[in-house]
């Protein structure tokens, strides 16, 4: 079962161990992202570490979270794995069910049985019992490799709560790192392993499968799954465009403000990628131009190749233009092809989509964006697309859109100066919308002012051009907490087109803890801004992003008398929520296949049946990408924060009426932000805005509510919600009640 930390997760959850690197996937290291660290455990101790991410900050620091001596441990039940997707793999019942379907007719007598990235354990000990049933007392030795000893610990309660501690061998260890002798005594006859992204390879799939067939298994193993396959299909969608294509979406802006002048089209743009998503969230507006297409297939009973390239001709079943390709793989799980799973859309018929089972999480489609504004394309056209792999990603090009190195007008690589931001992120400054608001919002404070010294507080490109073009005399002061010379460098290549001088703005790369008026040039700061923005936040949960209020606090130094502050301040505000898909893929664990997982809720933060006063954890999610879900009662406000004060901490409390009957499974919580001290202009990131993320609050237990008078004699017709803010944490503390 393979990790897949921080997907939504401010907090990362390493164990120190002795000499060797660490990283977040333990399966598919990269000991060029982290450094090694020395061991911090004895015979009698162990501890383990949470890099605890301050979200107002930026700061990390490490904490000590659980702390073992003589073989007990403390604070097991803090949900430390809640922001892995652990628990919505273990919540599909489709997945389990079609391992051990496979395990079951793979694994039909006693062999060596070698699970890689075993998780907790559910393939291991699904092996186990297949080897008992065929024979009675198995002779077989199953070895469960996992190297994230958080996931080792949990293993072995799993083990023991099922009595199968003495049947399954639990090594800490990448499997790369197994030790003949030590560790294994010969080499496995069968491999049984999921260790597959929504990519299938971005969890380092190749290179594991590499090392098991030389070092680990013998010749032509037993393998769960046998064969994996990935599809294709090109689609239209201007949702898509507008995740990528800035140049032409910003042409209809009314701003003039170029982010993407002309002959620089690939100065800010995504990364060439596949992005997971939901697509089936857009399945009405996508347009599909072909037919299902086989890219790849890769056999887990043999070593699969580092490299990969195919032409492919695909027959163009409608016209229109090629906006994305969309992707997803099927796992034909045993040798005789009659167990399968796939993560196909919901619109994809068979042979494609053969055990495809209900919303899930953890595996997505995956998007591949055609550049620019895609490829115009003929109904019956033979379109050309060379498709490759490495060892953990996959590409797609149309012919005539093989990539090559980009020059600026200028004779500049663009490369020196290219700035790779988020599809949503892309979209948001393509927004004709949010581009005017954000014009009309600095058009209205610069009325009457001429500020000396304008500051940017977050990683904003777009807001520091805008105010260097609307007041030219104005110093800009742009801070770029994350994208820092990366953007220095944007704006030297963008300035000339934008008809500035880039002796206007300055960049500055002192901490903002210590600036002094020295720092901004010896004048005061008349005009602070902010979107906010924070470069690497993606995954936040939404009140992180008031990490713009705390460093407007750390600022008050350099800031005028009279400094206006944008936005001015942010309301957070709630709806109730039906969520039952994603409610279903959070529930609390039971008994999977046969194996009782109970003990694992605590830790993997689950929701459902909670004891009296325990509360599952907020987590950001696109909403409108969370399956099936429906507003419950009316937005209303929570609580403000007032940014043209320091940071301080507050409540709020709120009562709202139930608008429709229901089941009640969440609470859906943004801030939304006011430019303007008039509250005439608001930036809007609840459910319905596609390109924000909210933060969900999931209930302990799902409540049936229905509006007053209704006929479905529902008691809970209105619910209180209170939340507290602790700037010193960042956190947003959430309790409920429904009357």
């Amino acid at each position: 079962m393979a990790t897949s930390l921080v997907p939504r997760s401010l907090f990362r959850i390493l164990y120190l161990f002795p000499t060797s690197p660490f990283t977040l996937n333990p399966q598919s290291i990269n000991p060029l992202k982290f450094s090694a660290t020395r061991a911090m455990s004895s015979a009698s101790t162990q501890r383990l570490f949470q890099l605890k991410f301050d979200p107002l900050t930026g700061n990390s620091e490490w904490v000590v979270i659980e702390e073992e001596v003589d073989g007990v441990s403390e604070n097991t039940q803090k949900p430390i794995l809640a922001t892995t997707s652990y628990l919505d793999m273990l919540n599909d019942a489709t997945r389990n069910r079609a391992f051990r379907e496979a395990i079951d007719k793979t694994i039909s007598k006693p062999c060596r049985v070698l699970d890689i990235g075993a998780g907790t354990g559910l393939l291991s000990m699904m092996a186990a019992r297949a080897m008992d049933s065929a024979v009675g007392d198995s002779k077989g030795v199953v070895t469960a490799c996992e190297s994230y000893l958080p996931m080792v610990k949990l293993m072995k309660k799993v083990l023991r709560l099922n009595g199968m501690e003495r049947k399954v061998k639990v090594i800490n260890k990448r499997s790369d790192e197994l030790q003949f002798g030590s560790d294994i005594i010969s080499r496995a006859d069968a491999l049984v392993s999921e260790i597959l992204d929504s990519e299938l390879l971005g969890e380092g799939l190749i290179p594991t499968l590499q090392h098991a067939h030389d070092k680990l298994l013998v010749e032509n193993p037993l393998t769960v799954p046998y064969r994996a396959t990935i599809y294709g299909q090109l689609v239209e969608s201007t949702y898509l465009w507008k995740l990528h294509d800035l140049y032409n979406n910003e042409a209809k802006a009314c701003d003039a403000i170029h982010l993407v002048p002309e002959g620089m089209d690939p100065i800010i743009c995504v990364r060439p990628q596949q992005y997971p998503m939901h697509c089936d969230a857009i399945a009405k507006e996508v347009k599909l131009l072909s037919e299902p297409f086989r890219v790849f297939e890769f056999d887990f009973w043999k070593r699969p190749e580092s490299h990969a390239e195919k032409e492919l001709h695909i027959k163009a079943t409608d016209g229109g233009r090629v906006h994305a390709v969309v992707s997803w793989w099927m796992l034909q799980l045993d040798r005789e092809g009659t167990v399968f799973y796939s993560t196909a859309p919901k619109w994809i018929s068979p042979p494609f989509n053969i055990g495809a089972g209900d919303w899930c999480d953890h595996w997505k489609q995956c998007v591949w964006f055609i550049p620019d504004n895609g490829v115009s394309i003929s109904k019956d056209e033979q379109v050309h697309i060379c498709a490759s792999h490495d060892e953990t990603t996959f590409s797609y090009h149309l012919k005539a859109q093989i990539p090559r190195g980009e020059v600026l007008q200028h004779g500049d690589n663009a490369e020196n100066f290219k700035l790779i931001l988020p599809p949503e992120r892309i979209a948001v400054y393509g927004d004709r919308e949010w581009r005017l608001a954000m014009l009309t919002a600095i058009t209205n404070a610069l009325q009457g002012r001429s500020p000396s010294a304008c500051m940017i507080a977050d990683d904003s490109v777009f807001l520091t051009l805008m105010v260097a073009c609307l007041s030219k005399q104005t110093l800009v002061l742009s801070l770029f907490p994350g994208i820092r010379d990366k953007g220095a460098k944007y704006l030297q290549a963008v300035s000339y087109a934008n008809g500035i001088s880039m002796d206007s703005i300055k960049v500055i790369e002192k901490r903002k803890s210590c600036l002094t008026v020295h720092d901004t040039f010896e004048k005061k700061v008349d005009l602070l801004i902010s979107e906010p923005f924070y470069y690497g936040n993606d995954n936040a949960l939404p009140w992180h992003n008031l990490r713009f209020w705390k460093e407007r606090t750390m600022l008050d130094s350099v800031l005028s008398d009279d400094a206006l502050i944008m936005p001015s301040k942010g309301i957070l505000r709630a709806c109730f929520m039906s969520l039952p898909d994603l409610w279903s893929s959070r529930r609390r664990l039971r008994t999977i296949e046969g194996f009782d997982h109970s003990v694992t809720n605590d830790t993997l933060g689950a929701c459902g049946e909670l004891p009296e006063g325990q509360e599952g954890p907020c987590l950001a999610f696109y909403i409108w990408q969370c399956g099936e879900y429906e507003e419950l009662s009316e937005i209303f406000t929570v609580m403000e924060f007032d940014f043209s004060k320091p940071i301080s901490p507050c409540s709020g409390k709120s009562q709202v009426k139930v608008s429709k009957a229901g089941i009640c499974h969440g609470i859906a919580l943004w801030i939304d932000w006011v430019m303007d001290s008039k509250n005439s202009i608001v930036i809007y990131t609840g459910p319905d805005k596609r390109y924000w993320k909210q933060g969900v609050k999931l209930l302990a237990n799902p409540v049936a509510v229905g509006a007053r008078g209704s006929a479905h004699g529902v008691e809970c017709c209105s619910a209180v919600i209170e939340a507290s803010f602790d700037p010193s944490t960042g956190e947003l503390d959430v309790q409920h009640s429904f009357l």
